[in-house]
């Protein structure tokens, strides 16, 4: 527990956490989330309004299934906190006491933690309120997991209208040592594009092999030599493409006239992103017309890359102390992103130290290191 959360804190981000973990929901269809949490952020207006003024604090719906608070202290400036709040299509198998009560949803990437993080800032800020230095909006989004929930909130004109000058967020990371708190300027998580790659030939009995054109010989060829010419390329800078899906055919002895391949392709720069999917719709045309088959390839649009701003992480980490630079940008990808090429934002990683991978359906924490995100909260929204 952090020196500065005390044990009253703990309890109500532990509650939270777990209340929230039992109602996980999917994309932007959160309505018992939203209304868990608009419960408790009317008390926070409500407490902050009677004590301060009416016009202190107000509740904000910004966009689609998002909900905000703004702390008014008619400043010119404010900062902006984020949490995500959708959770994933997975069955939990913790057997915890407060295990998902919906089958098949589960809170699988500690988005549960997140939002009990920001509630706990809010209810801070309220008891607070006279020391703040500056406005603070708290920003709960939906389908940080499926299209980016932050890019609506970003086009609905919040942060032009509230003057939010800098926005911080937090992730749990299970691969850092419990309770640390690490992130890194510049670059920090990838650039993410989902991307099809479909292979189309002609069906023919394999006795007759010649009479056909083999979709899946095509597909199989191009995903080894993509991954070769990826290799290669993570030689000039990070980057990824891995593939989970790969179907094709439908009888054994038939020779398959589709093959389709799903996966992710993860990349810092611009530059990167542009020469891979140029360099990867090709290497499928080579494959293909070698097979005798054509290909059609699409990569999705996707997140942008995470890039921390480096003035903006070099005040926060005098601010912070206790933080860790990671020494390599990592290739997940996160919406957070789109916050980032609004306004300058820091994203940082908080340690579960449990190792228990993210999209797991045994993913847990000790709700313990939920005191240290405030305690960093409580102190960057501080920042002037």
């Amino acid at each position: 527990m952090s020196e500065s959360t005390d044990k009253s804190e703990q309890i109500s981000l532990t509650r939270m956490r777990r209340d929230l973990h039992r109602i996980p929901e999917l994309d932007f269809k959160l309505p018992r989330t939203i209304a868990y949490i608009r419960n408790e952020l009317e008390a926070i207006r409500d407490h902050t309004n009677a004590a301060y003024g009416h016009e202190s604090c107000s509740i904000i719906e910004p966009s689609q299934s998002a909900i905000c608070i703004f702390f008014n202290k008619n400043s010119p400036n404010t900062t902006a906190v984020r949490s995500d709040m959708d959770a994933l299509p997975v069955t939990e198998r913790t057997n915890s006491e407060f295990v998902s009560q919906h089958r098949g949803c589960m809170h699988a990437c500690g988005h549960d933690g997140h939002m009990a993080m920001v509630l706990g800032l809010a209810h801070h800020l309220a008891e607070s309120f006279d020391e703040l230095p500056r406005n603070v909006l708290l920003v709960f989004q939906p389908a940080e997991e499926t299209t980016g929930g932050a890019r609506l909130i970003c086009e609905s004109g919040i942060f032009e209208q509230y003057g939010v000058d800098k926005i911080f967020g937090f992730h749990l990371w299970p691969d850092l040592p419990k309770g640390v708190i690490a992130s890194r300027p510049g670059g920090l998580l990838a650039a993410a594009s989902e991307s099809t790659f479909r292979f189309n030939g002609r069906s023919a009995h394999i006795a007759k092999a010649q009479d056909g054109a083999d979709a899946l010989e095509a597909g199989a060829r191009f995903l080894l030599k993509a991954y070769d010419y990826m290799e290669e390329k993570r030689r000039e800078e990070p980057c990824l493409l891995k593939c989970g899906v790969m179907r094709s055919g439908d009888v054994r002895n038939v020779i398959s006239s589709h093959t389709v391949i799903e996966g992710s392709l993860r990349t810092f720069s611009h530059r990167m992103s542009v020469q891979a999917k140029k360099d990867l719709a090709r290497i499928a045309q080579d494959c293909a017309e070698a097979t005798g088959c054509t290909a059609d390839v699409h990569f999705a649009d996707g997140y942008p890359p995470v890039v921390n701003d480096g003035a903006l992480f070099a005040r926060a980490a005098e601010t912070l102390p206790e933080l860790q630079c990671l020494p390599d940008p990592l290739l997940i990808g996160e919406d957070f992103a789109f916050y980032q090429q609004h306004i300058p934002g820091v994203f940082f990683l908080l340690g579960t130290g449990t190792g228990i991978p993210l999209h797991a359906d045994t993913f847990d924490f000790d709700e313990t290191i939920l005191s240290a995100g405030l305690d960093a909260y409580k102190r960057l929204v501080r920042m002037v």
